[in-house]
């Protein structure tokens, strides 16, 4: 590796750098890793971290697959059919994979171990900040679809208790999909999202998984051996126009993004070097790649461009199989909203802390205090705008678009940072190459992000 000189500028803002629960954002529930110390072995010291390459490959899968499942059908639909959707997700896999490996290389060169302080080691303070923001606003956003996916699910599993259509008018108020919604989230969802430490995080990564697995064997043999009352709508076999395949990339996006927590998963690792962790992060994105692609496959065919935005809501309310598939969902969903929410309150606490210049709070009731405040609020909110936003594809495709920086733009800025900080004088063609890869990205990212922006702007908000 070549000898490189990164920004580290943390000290601007007169704060410690594990200010809050900073320090420990975003760390997947399966990592285990020694603190770091100014006496740190050097990046490749098989001591630095416990998780073998298997259990490496494990955590990027498990931190990949997640309730973006249930739009990969309607992505499908978007983006024109099988064949259009196939080569958009084969496409964008090369760039989400390179990703991956440009922020460990990253890592290795600043010596940091999470995604927000690589980013501001390598670009400075003001891109760092700028990621930190996005972190947080992803993760409100992933949180409005945690809640608007329980209503989902729930209105099909009622339906079906209380022997009445879905939707059916009359229905007694206990019923509706607001009060069920709110009576779930305050229930369930507020009292695991204040405490200060989540200890069940390695529970919610089981469920998940046992989850996802489950509702992609349902939905691929559903497609073998359909119900009689299912009819697929038209099955598209061309994209309407080329945008509409663009119009399917937030959804990739938002299913892929792995890239938060992947950092790290890399430091975790026995022998953290590029070339293995280029071999985990490949292995890792087959496996889900083939997850995504027999649901949005199979999800597609079985309901053509009839789908919904979440395919489960597409299936008979009285089947039995596919109601057990929606209580993964919601098991799921119930237990990461919280960590979802940690990671979000943990980057909102840094950015306060840092910019009032306060040290790490040493005052517990004055910390409580401020937790349990944020949490309300943060809480209430996403509760809110889930009430108001019943249509899951439009919080995805937002949110998708905030996926594409961190697995596009930040990637791409570390990339050309990193690159341009080389102590050589002579600049070898190599160089040029990786430099205008990174711009690639950037510029890539950028127009995902964009174009999302504007169709919610201008097609959801002002329609």
């Amino acid at each position: 590796m070549a000898q490189v000189s990164i920004n580290s500028d943390y000290s601007e803002w007169g704060s410690s750098t594990d200010a809050g629960e900073r320090a420990r954002l975003l760390q997947s529930p399966c990592v285990d890793m020694a603190p770091k110390s100014d006496g740190e072995a050097s990046p490749g010291d098989p001591d630095r971290g416990t998780t073998s390459t298997l259990g490496a490959i494990f955590i990027v899968v498990n931190a990949c697959l997640g309730a973006g499942l249930l739009n990969f059908p309607a992505a499908f639909s978007t983006a024109g059919g099988v064949a259009a959707g196939i080569a958009l997700q084969m496409g964008m896999l090369v760039f989400i994979i390179s990703g991956l490996v440009i922020l460990a290389y990253c890592s290795q060169a600043s010596n940091e171990r999470t995604y927000q302080e690589v980013v501001w080691a390598v670009c400075g303070k003001l891109t760092g900040v700028l990621c930190e923001v996005a972190i947080a606003v992803y993760t409100f956003g992933t949180c409005i679809a945690f809640l608007i996916i329980i209503g989902d699910q729930q209105d099909k599993i009622i339906a079906v208790m209380a022997k009445e259509p879905e939707g059916a008018s009359g229905s007694p108020w206990y019923t509706d999909r607001k009060f069920t919604i709110s009576l779930t989230a305050f229930l369930f969802i507020l009292p695991l999202s204040i405490p200060r430490e989540i200890g069940f995080q390695k529970y919610a990564s089981f469920l998940s998984v046992v989850g996802t697995w489950y509702v992609t064997a349902i939905i691929i043999i559903k497609y073998i051996w359909p119900d009689k009352e299912m009819r697929p709508g038209d099955i598209l076999t061309r994209p309407a126009s080329w945008m509409a395949v663009f119009n399917a990339m937030p959804t990739i996006c938002f299913g892929f993004q792995c890239h938060v927590s992947s950092v790290p998963v890399f430091n975790s690792m026995r022998r953290p070097e590029i070339k293995t962790w280029g071999g985990v992060v490949t292995a890792a994105m087959v496996i889900a790649l083939a997850v995504y692609m027999g649901t949005g496959i199979c999800g597609f065919l079985t309901f053509g461009a009839a789908v919904d935005p979440d395919v489960l809501r597409s299936y008979p309310s009285e089947d039995v199989a596919v109601a057990v598939a929606r209580a993964f969902i919601i098991l799921s969903v119930l237990t990461s909203y919280p960590i979802l929410h940690f990671c979000g309150r943990a980057v909102v606490e840094g950015l306060w802390l840092r910019y009032k210049g306060m040290p790490v709070e040493e005052d517990v009731g004055r910390e409580r205090r401020r937790r349990v405040l944020q949490t309300l609020v943060w809480f209430l909110l996403t509760l809110l705008l889930a009430l108001f936003i019943p249509d899951i594809g439009k919080v995805i495709s937002v949110i998708g678009g905030l996926a594409a920086c961190f697995i596009f733009i930040f990637p791409g800025l570390c990339l050309i940072q990193a690159k341009l900080s080389e102590m050589e004088e002579v600049k070898p063609a190599s160089w040029w190459a990786l430099v205008s890869y990174g711009v690639l990205l950037v510029t890539l990212g950028a127009f995902i992000f964009g174009q999302t922006t504007a169709n919610a702007i201008f097609v959801d908000l002002l329609a």
